[in-house]
């Protein structure tokens, strides 16, 4: 019988070609795993982990809905444009840094304070019931319930919210906000500039770096929008990091919202459709009363009047009647 010697060379030799023929081997597989995007991403995707829901269209990240218990309050960021890929909101930006991309919260409010980060002893809209709705190819429901919240003081108040991400074209994609909020205790609100819905906008479409901040009515900056009634108001310009896009970021406010639609705007990128600011009388509440309010938050790509904004306002109120 015959027998091969193999020596200490020739068996490295051996056992650097298997390795190498099992990497090769495994390089292959993980790319058959993924020549084309699954199946899963296709079109608008909900996911929702550890109190924040991530929306993604065709895989790309378009915004989260961040609900977190160590939060002031919950919040939309990033609301990326569909051409850019970069937020059209801040987070959080100077002058103000509390000012995080989409949210709803008040101050002043029954004593206490739902909106600036100066502690959640001060006031904290907290959520306490993040849940997915309805998802489809082209749109998703997040809803939430929150309680507003003080140490050693009632709860002002209580809410019930839906947002509705969805995808109109490829210029435009929404969100639609439907809130309740309940009164727990008497509410009185006089003289408030920082008060429910708002957004901060991003400063490179912030006319105080180049941006432009227009609304329905043709007004244009904080000169010609501040403290007058639209149906709708935002700011578009052009993208930092993609000058060759012009993209931008509009609030709607709804007919049967239970006020004017009288707005506050600020040319560093604020602005809420909220008249609190205006009032010649304390607004109230009584304790067990509720309210009903409704906002479309409009992302688009172009100016307002290349995404058919009007058009797109028209829409969503016909569909809501």
């Amino acid at each position: 019988m015959e027998i091969t010697t193999i020596n200490r060379r020739s068996m490295i030799q051996c056992s650097l070609a298997a390795g190498l023929a099992a990497a090769t081997a495994s390089r292959k597989l993980w790319a058959a795993d993924f020549t084309e995007p699954v199946k899963e991403a296709k079109g608008l995707t909900a996911y929702l982990k550890d109190a924040e829901v991530q929306v993604r269209w065709n895989n790309m990240p378009l915004t989260a809905y961040r609900a977190k218990q160590s939060q002031k309050y919950p919040y939309f960021y990033p609301l990326n444009g569909l051409a850019s890929g970069t937020s059209l909101t801040a987070e959080s930006a100077l002058p103000y840094p509390h000012h995080r991309g989409l949210w709803l919260g008040c101050d002043p409010l029954n004593g206490g304070n739902y909106w600036a980060d100066n502690g959640l002893e001060s006031g904290q809209v907290k959520s306490e019931g993040l849940k997915l709705g309805q998802t489809t190819e082209r749109s998703a429901e997040i809803l939430d319930r929150c309680n507003w919240v003080r140490p050693d003081a009632p709860s002002p108040l209580s809410d019930e919210r839906k947002f509705t991400v969805a995808i109109l074209n490829d210029r435009v994609w929404v969100i639609d906000a439907e809130m309740k909020l309940t009164a727990n205790d008497d509410i009185e609100i006089k003289g408030a500039k920082h008060s429910f819905f708002a957004i901060r906008a991003a400063s490179d479409i912030s006319p105080a770096y180049g941006g432009v901040l227009e609304n329905s009515e043709g007004g244009i900056g904080a000169e010609g929008t501040y403290g007058k009634e639209a149906k709708w108001c935002g700011y578009h310009g052009k993208r930092a990091a993609r000058p060759d896009i012009v993209e931008g970021i509009s609030v709607m406010t709804h007919p049967d919202n239970p006020w004017k639609p009288i707005w506050f705007t600020r040319d560093y990128g604020h602005l809420s459709p909220s008249p609190f600011n205006f009032l010649d009388e304390p607004w109230r509440l009584a304790k067990g009363k509720s309210i009903n309010l409704k906002y479309r938050v409009a992302l688009h790509v172009g100016t307002p009047k290349e995404a058919d904004l009007d058009g797109v306002y028209r829409q969503w109120i016909e569909s809501t009647t």
